[in-house]
């Protein structure tokens, strides 16, 4: 085995070993019993090991590599380079929250799709213990450093864990991976759920107390925060972009979107003006749905419209089927719209579209179409089979992730869904202005709350003002950003830049211009960084 070869199979086998819920989430085997290990400690026996592997990496002449090995040199130095830096930087550790980074929402969320076998699922439910606690540690840690939580991100994560400890134990998420298995049962009573009171007791005897306000949400106000927040929007746009000329990109598109909010307001509601438009979208309740399941038939049917019309646009790839499902109520509270994971490697499980059903009279009808063209087909979901079924790749790009490159095809999607003649009326189209002016927002409040200190209740102004997005959901999203930096500036930054090397590579070729191909080039390689996604993609 060559070096680089052998150099990419132990950054795959130390980054699921560090993370073996990152294994489960992307369907990877071998990992099943395992939990992650947040404490510091593990942390920097991690980060040495990355260190190692690059250190030997830069030794290897890229000049010499053929064209995929090329990029298999570039993906993995970037990979290393960013959790490297991610690892020093520890911004976790100040990250208490109930949204999907958190600790709490991860056991709902991924241990129970796990595809291994029933032992090893109980010898993971057997550590989990371990997890909560080693995550107490680390915050203890950090406040002891002067590094604080949120306020509001602690007092949700407790709200969250105490609805996980009020459900009977025969309903909790993580026995009805094993319905009327009494070990199980055992193990979530005498283990996990002590576990999480000791977890609940902690946060709010310890961290509450010394909570950041919502005044002081950003990265800016933590020790150290200032520069890994710049390390953040690296690594989450692959891109050298400050956080100064990022805030005025998003400007300037929520500027351009609130003319387009004009006119597509007139053709779906019968009025352009925009505050109007903006209104009636959110408080209208006749655009809001009656139950769950009139929400998951919506999705159902847009991601069987989109798997029909593949073939006009994409190649012919054999790839995982995907399913709708619904989010478990004991994350879906204080979570997002719906989310997207990945099918097992092995074939056992199919890509999920897991949608968010709680409070449906809280949730409007123009968005759902969108979510799903996002977070399934074309979205998510074909370009994550696409690649975990490249068996000539190496796994580490199989299985890799950038988000720029991969929620900017998300987002480029959206679009191309109107392109496809996806979506089912005027209604639904607004709906998409409204996503896209929700990621150019993501721009501006981002680097707001991070960088220039923006408070959170300026924040949701800011979001309630230029999009169509309920209370509910900008409250959800603003709690993302904070818990998460950078993170949400990926969206539009990758969508721009996907569709910048579509009219590039149109202008090169002209009438031999193949939309199918083009697709084919941003999807075949894997996830990629955008500066390496650029080299693909014909030039003037």
């Amino acid at each position: 085995m060559d070096t680089l070869a052998r150099l990419g199979d132990e950054y795959f086998d130390r980054r699921f070993a560090a993370d073996p819920f990152l294994a489960t989430a992307f369907g990877v085997p071998g990992y099943e019993s395992d939990v992650p290990d947040p404490s510091r400690a593990a942390a920097a026996r991690h980060r040495a090991e990355l260190a190692r592997i690059a250190a030997e990496l830069a030794t290897v002449d890229r000049e010499t590599l053929n064209a995929s090995d090329r990029i298999s040199h570039a993906v993995l130095t970037r990979l290393l380079d960013d959790e490297q830096r991610g690892l020093r930087d520890g911004v976790g550790e100040v990250a208490v929250t109930a949204s999907g980074t958190g600790p709490v929402a991860q056991m709902i969320s991924t241990v129970p799709i796990g595809t291994g076998t029933d032992a090893a699922y109980l010898a993971r439910l057997d550590k989990l213990g371990g997890f909560f606690d080693r995550h107490l540690e680390r915050y203890r840690q950090a406040v002891a450093d002067g590094r604080f939580p949120t306020e509001l991100g602690v007092r949700q994560a407790i709200a969250q864990v105490d609805g996980v400890l009020a459900l009977p134990v025969v309903r909790d998420p993580l026995v009805k991976r094993l319905p009327g298995n009494a070990r199980a049962a055992e193990l979530v009573e005498s283990a996990v759920r002590p576990a999480l009171m000791r977890y609940r007791t902690a946060l709010a005897e310890d961290l509450l107390p010394v909570g950041r306000t919502g005044e002081h949400v950003g990265l800016c106000h933590v020790p150290g925060g200032t520069g890994a927040y710049l390390g953040l929007v690296r690594t989450h746009t692959t891109t050298g972009l400050t956080p100064e000329a990022i805030h005025q990109t998003g400007l300037d598109l929520v500027a351009r979107l609130r003319e387009e909010f004009a006119e597509r307001g007139g053709k779906a509601l019968g009025t352009s003006d925009v505050a109007e438009v903006l209104s009636r979208l959110r408080e209208d309740r006749a655009l809001r749905f009656s139950s769950g399941e009139e929400i998951v038939d919506v999705v159902t049917d847009a991601l069987r419209r989109a798997e029909e019309a593949v073939p006009d646009w994409f190649a012919d790839y054999d790839i995982a089927p995907c399913v709708v499902t619904e989010m478990d109520p004991a994350e879906a509270e204080n979570s997002v719209l719906g989310y997207y994971q990945a099918p097992a490697a092995d074939g056992s499980r199919p890509g999920m579209h897991v949608v968010n059903t709680h409070r449906p009279d809280l949730r409007s009808r123009f968005e759902y179409e969108v979510l799903a063209f996002h977070e399934s087909v074309p979205g998510h979901h074909l370009q994550i089979a696409v690649a975990q079924s490249r068996d000539d790749l190496p796994n580490f790009r199989r299985f890799a992730y950038f988000d720029a490159h991969g929620e900017g095809w998300g987002l480029y999607t959206e679009r191309l869904g109107e392109e496809m003649g996806l979506y089912t009326g005027e209604l639904s189209r607004l709906g998409m202005v409204s996503f896209d002016a929700w990621r150019a927002c993501r721009l501006v409040v981002d680097t707001g709350i991070h960088h220039l200190g923006w408070s959170r209740d300026r924040a949701i102004a800011y979001l309630r003002d230029n999009t169509a997005l309920s209370e509910t959901n900008i409250a959800n999203e603003v709690d993302r950003y904070i818990a998460l930096p950078g993170q949400a500036l990926a969206y539009m930054i990758g969508r721009l830049r996907i569709q910048h090397l579509r009219d590039r590579a149109r202008a090169a070729l002209g009438a031999r211009f193949d939309i199918r191909a083009f697709h084919h080039e941003i999807l075949a390689h894997g996830p990629l960084p955008l500066d390496t996604l650029d080299e693909l993609i014909p030039s003037v």
